[in-house]
């Protein structure tokens, strides 16, 4: 199947439900199935062939939303561009995954002029919102195209979407990601979070990220997607209660701000059925709050942009653990591996590990991508063995829940020792002070490297680096204590909200000429 067929496949169950809501505004499923024939339509009226790419850049906006479905329609590669991403980084992706066409949201227009000097290989230009100069607004440019726009073919192993890395180690890398690609994350995500009902998603997260693809099995479903412009912790709080909202997914850093907020405990969370985070690692205390306060809703999946969001899964019922000694480790899990991708880890020599052994993990199947867009040195690279390469350290129990240990680049290599970060910030984040932690490794004369803590407190807390110290020296013993500790205002954070710990680690690091 195409990845539009998902959309088409919600149309048919739900044609006079309500597809998108975006505050005051709402489309049924047959009005936005019309708009996004005639989108089709326009680009190919304007040239655009099958597997040209086509980008969006826009903050959440329901108008946008539909364009990504058109581009689809088209037959065209989507290519989605954090709103938040610098200026200088989306036109680097768009230059360097050679884009052929663009929407864009008016807020981007003093952006405008430097993106069609970077990125000259762009061949059209609408606005999603308003008139912009030449450029014409989504709805005037739509009254010259009618529906339905014709079927166009496309292979399983055609590319969907171009997806840009994380780019946490450098420039983002241009994710090919195929049809079949698509068809497996849905079959893994319909597995574990069907509904009899049409359920009601809750986009607040960037759509560009793993809000927008969660949508699309729900939207074959019939889902409502529900989209407010951004993860804001009381707007989040209002929308669940207002739209009976049963499915979002969040960031944990966004969800700690909702844990922090006041009104917190205010609002009626009783629609929620699945309430998803992954991006990076979770604090199990403050997993444990949300748990007190949503409900048995709390979902984890693991993946990447090359296996996108569900290599592994941890239920609801899988945190049903609190209160039991020898299960509550499974709330560090990031679940056990699905049913269509194969997951497991790997040494430096490409032997597979047992039970509690640290290495590598690797994912296999139809949910990995083609490869990197004309790279194919590192697709190769990410590849080796014949599995996928995450770059995550981690390990599997006896029972085959999968737990991430830590980056490859972020192990601190002490005194001899491995140590790994996310074991050291599970304690800090237990700290009541603590809103958010970064461990890293920095230069030492005697170790190589020393533990070092820069921490975010909640609003109004005080606590002093010589405190946080003593608290994780109770918890963890000497070696893995952070020889030092900063308070700082505010961690630095990537569009998608993962803590920019190459950011943090930068300054400690100037004028080394190693780097370990």
């Amino acid at each position: 199947m195409r990845l539009i067929d998902y959309f088409d496949r919600g149309v048919r169950r739900n044609p006079q439900g309500a597809c998108l809501i975006d505050g005051a505004r709402s489309l049924s499923f047959t009005e936005t199935s019309e708009c996004t024939h005639r989108i089709a339509n326009g680009l190919m009226a304007n040239g655009m062939q099958p597997l040209q790419v086509g980008a969006v850049l826009s903050p959440n906006d329901m108008d946008a939303f539909t364009c990504i479905l058109g581009i689809l329609r088209a037959g065209m590669s989507w290519m989605p561009l954090n709103a938040r991403n610098s200026l200088d980084d989306n036109i680097y992706i768009l230059d360097s995954n050679d884009c052929d066409w663009m929407f864009y949201h008016s807020s981007f227009d003093k952006d405008m002029d430097k993106i069609r000097q970077g990125a000259p290989g762009i061949k059209g230009f609408v606005c999603v919102d308003r008139a912009n100069g030449d450029d014409p607004w989504l709805q005037d440019w739509l009254k010259g195209f009618s529906a339905p726009a014709p079927y166009i073919p496309a292979k399983p192993d055609d590319v969907a979407a171009i997806w840009p890395s994380g780019g946490t180690t450098g420039r983002s890398k241009g994710v090919m990601l195929t049809h079949l690609n698509f068809t497996t994350m849905i079959a893994n995500f319909c597995a574990y979070m069907h509904d009899d009902e049409p359920p009601v998603h809750l986009i607040a997260a960037p759509m560009t990220h793993a809000a927008g693809s969660i949508a699309f099995p729900l939207l074959a479903m019939g889902a409502t997607q529900v989209i407010v412009p951004r993860a804001d912790p009381l707007a989040i709080m209002q929308a669940i209660q207002t739209h009976r909202v049963t499915t979002l997914f969040l960031p944990p850093t966004v969800i700690y701000a909702m844990l922090a907020h006041p009104q917190v405990r205010a609002f009626n969370y009783q629609s929620l059925k699945y309430f998803i985070y992954a991006a990076a690692p979770m604090s199990s205390n403050k997993l444990k709050e949300a748990i007190a306060i949503f409900g048995s809703v709390m979902a984890q999946t693991y993946g990447q942009a090359e296996s996108p969001m569900l290599c592994t899964f941890l239920s609801p019922q899988d945190h049903d653990v609190v209160g039991n000694p020898s299960l509550e480790r499974r709330l560090q899990s990031c679940g056990r591996p699905t049913v269509f991708t194969p997951v497991e880890i790997m040494d430096d020599e490409g032997n597979l590990l047992g039970p509690e052994q640290a290495g590598e993990i690797v994912t296999r199947g139809n949910l990995v991508m083609k490869g990197y867009y004309n790279n194919p040195e590192a697709t190769e690279q990410a590849s080796t063995f014949g599995w996928h390469h995450t770059g995550d350290v981690g390990l599997k129990d006896a029972d085959g829940f999968v737990y991430i240990v830590d980056r490859k680049r972020d192990m601190i290599i002490s005194g001899g020792f491995n140590l790994y970060p996310s074991e050291i910030e599970q304690v800090i984040w237990s700290h009541p002070s603590v809103q958010d932690c970064a461990v890293i490794g920095v230069p030492d004369e005697k170790w190589g490297e020393a533990v070092k803590a820069v921490v975010e407190l909640k609003t109004g807390e005080s606590v002093s680096p010589d405190e946080i110290m003593a608290f994780c020296r109770e918890r963890l013993g000497g070696m893995k204590t952070p020889k030092t500790v900063e308070v700082w205002a505010q961690l630095p954070r990537s569009a998608v909200g993962k803590v920019l710990k190459k950011d943090i680690r930068e300054p400690f690091w100037v004028g080394q000429t190693r780097r370990v």
